[in-house]
């Protein structure tokens, strides 16, 4: 019966006070609905910019090195070898046995694997030499560990097969440019494909072509000295990575080691978006805090009736604890209803760049937490602003409000 009684009242207030209910919801709503279109706007565009970074590259890239000098048998053996005037020989480069390595790894990786050849190269086109970044690969592999063939502007990606010494650069589709490669190695190479891959330093500083034509100019004929895994979940790298290295030895380093102190920055950014967010949400608490303790110092006359009628303090304070929820619950609703259509708005807004020419939508990123955690936070203040003014009214004698209202 009092639960009931204390119910009917607070509705009474909330239904009957239309002009200060509609300010507390108001309040309420843009509190959450900006919070979550700010949180959506700036982790979609770091998110969105992670994807780009991990699209332009292999998850695991296996070299021809390793971390450590691979133990010899004297040393399994005998525990220790030495030697003394031994012979300086050049190491042949390259990965040994890559076709069986790939194999073995395929029948385990949760993706794909494809060999690769890279090497340095001076592109002469014209006046101009500019120093690149040589990967020769296989077209009918490489489709399968990296975005290359999503990223061609013109031209295909199996148009290397068709030409002699075909390459694919980031300048006009059909030139003719020179290849200088180790030891005055020259070719002529032709330009059949042109890729944009959105970052700056892959476009202008990395060209493709057949593997053949790479190991031609690095003056090695048939060998391999990269295998680039993609994988399903590009989260998993460093394990995969770390699991590709203990088993072939040679070294792996997955996407996050390869970009350790850009990531390292982006842990900086995520702090700053959650104190960004955390500030959002502190400003639109203490809007909330002000409009709802302000809706409860006005009933401080009735307040003063229902305590000289008999109704305990705590009764008392629960009735406006419960008024100031309601208007949160609906304020909150009505704000991620804002929340997103402000997201939805954002995401259709489309920016042009300059440097690959493309046209690209706003990333937004749409996340439950962040409804449930910027409702949390906003009951939780519609419940502390309704309690600390009604608790202090609720302690001064009633014939004091009366006589201080008349």
């Amino acid at each position: 019966m009092a639960t009931n009684l204390v119910l009917s009242i607070a509705w009474t207030h909330v239904s009957t006070r239309v002009r200060q209910t509609l300010v507390g919801m108001f309040g309420v709503a843009m509190g959450v609905g900006f919070t979550i279109m700010m949180a959506g706007l700036m982790q979609g565009s770091q998110i969105d910019f992670l994807r780009q970074l991990v699209d332009t590259m292999p998850h695991v890239t296996v070299g021809d090195e390793r971390r450590s000098v691979p133990s010899q048998p004297a040393d399994q053996e005998y525990a220790a070898v030495g030697m003394s005037n031994v012979a300086n020989v050049n190491r042949r480069p390259g990965i040994r046995y890559p076709d069986a390595i790939m194999a073995s790894l395929r029948s385990w990786l949760p993706g794909d694997v494809a060999p690769s050849v890279k090497t340095t190269a001076i592109v002469n086109h014209g006046e101009a030499r500019v120093g690149v970044s040589l990967v020769g690969i296989d077209p009918r592999l490489e489709v399968r560990v990296s975005k290359l063939a999503t990223q061609m502007r013109e031209g295909q990606l199996t148009d290397l097969s068709k030409a002699a010494n075909g390459i694919i650069i980031a300048v006009k589709n059909g030139s003719t440019v020179l290849l200088g490669g180790g030891e005055g190695t020259q070719i002529s190479a032709m330009v059949v494909g042109l890729f944009r891959s959105g970052i700056k330093s892959v476009d202008e500083g990395q060209i493709y072509s057949l593997m053949n034509l790479a190991q031609t100019l690095m003056g090695q004929n048939g060998v391999v000295n990269q295998l680039r895994l993609r994988l399903s979940d590009p989260l998993v790298a460093q394990k995969v990575a770390t699991q590709v290295e203990a088993q072939i030895g040679y070294k792996s380093v997955s996407w996050q080691e390869a970009n350790a102190d850009l990531l390292g920055a982006f842990a900086t950014r995520d702090f700053i978006v959650l104190t960004v967010m955390g500030a959002m949400l502190l400003s639109s608490s203490f809007a909330t805090y002000n409009i709802i303790s302000t809706i409860t110092h006005e009933k401080r006359h009735d307040i003063a009736i229902m305590k000289s009628l008999g109704m305990r303090e705590y009764s008392v304070r629960r009735i406006f604890i419960i008024e100031s929820m309601m208007m949160g619950a609906v304020g909150i609703l009505f704000g991620w209803i804002l929340g997103y259509l402000l997201c939805y708005g954002w995401s259709q807004i489309t920016i042009f760049n300059v440097l690959t020419g493309a046209t690209t939508p706003l990333e937004i990123y749409y996340s439950p937490m962040h409804y449930f955690a910027s409702g949390g936070i906003a009951i939780l203040c519609c419940a502390v602003a309704a309690y600390f003014p009604a608790r202090k009214a609720t302690r001064v004698h009633p014939v004091e409000i009366i006589r201080g209202a008349s």
